[in-house]
């Protein structure tokens, strides 16, 4: 087991990267909370309820918001850098942190797709996470037929390390998993 390392303060200026920001989560988020809970795949991933209410989509905002009070990680409100509007969320988990590894995951609501959104919270996110002295590599998981999700990846400089096969339960079913990963100082040209 790896040792428990304390969790870095949430960062002083929200991190930014091509024309998103990475900020706290608000209440006012919940719209774009209901926006990711009609899509088919995000609600088996997370514990964002699928076709959420209103109340539900308030309630996954808190959880959000506790991940850095229960020193889980952080968990970021994509925003419109602009005009502050939310287009989704990302997160970095730590919990390997005491390693020198996190964890991310992100989704973009269906309205903002194809706009390399994800591409650029994930540049912002990894600009973040080289803030943390002690973290070294940032992993992500993303299932093989996932095309969009590991050309984000690419584009925001991962490199795809292998198959975990049978990795994780998914919706009842075991799945298989690409695992892709940044390294500290082996980020491509931007």
């Amino acid at each position: 087991m790896e040792p428990q390392t304390a969790l870095p303060s949430w960062p002083a200026v929200d991190p930014r990267h091509g024309g998103v920001r990475l900020r706290p989560f608000h209440d006012g988020d919940a719209a774009m909370a209901m926006e990711l809970s009609l899509d088919d795949y995000v609600p088996t991933i997370g514990t964002l309820p699928a076709e959420a209410t209103p109340d539900q989509a308030v309630a996954w905002i808190e959880r959000q918001r506790q991940h850095h009070v229960r020193g889980t990680g952080f968990a970021f409100c994509i925003a419109d850098d602009a005009s502050g509007r939310p287009l989704g969320h990302i997160g970095l988990w730590t919990r390997e942190l005491g390693a020198g590894r996190a964890a991310a995951g992100y989704a973009v609501k269906p309205g903002a797709r194809g706009h390399r959104v994800a591409a650029n919270a994930l540049l912002a996110l990894l600009d973040f996470a080289w803030t943390l002295p002690q973290l070294h590599r940032v992993e992500l998981l993303i299932e093989p037929w996932n095309a969009a999700s590991f050309r984000t990846a690419e584009h925001a400089g991962f490199a795809r390390e292998g198959l975990l096969r049978s990795h994780q339960e998914i919706a009842g079913e075991r799945r298989d998993m690409l695992l892709y990963a940044a390294v500290r100082g082996r980020q491509p040209e931007r």
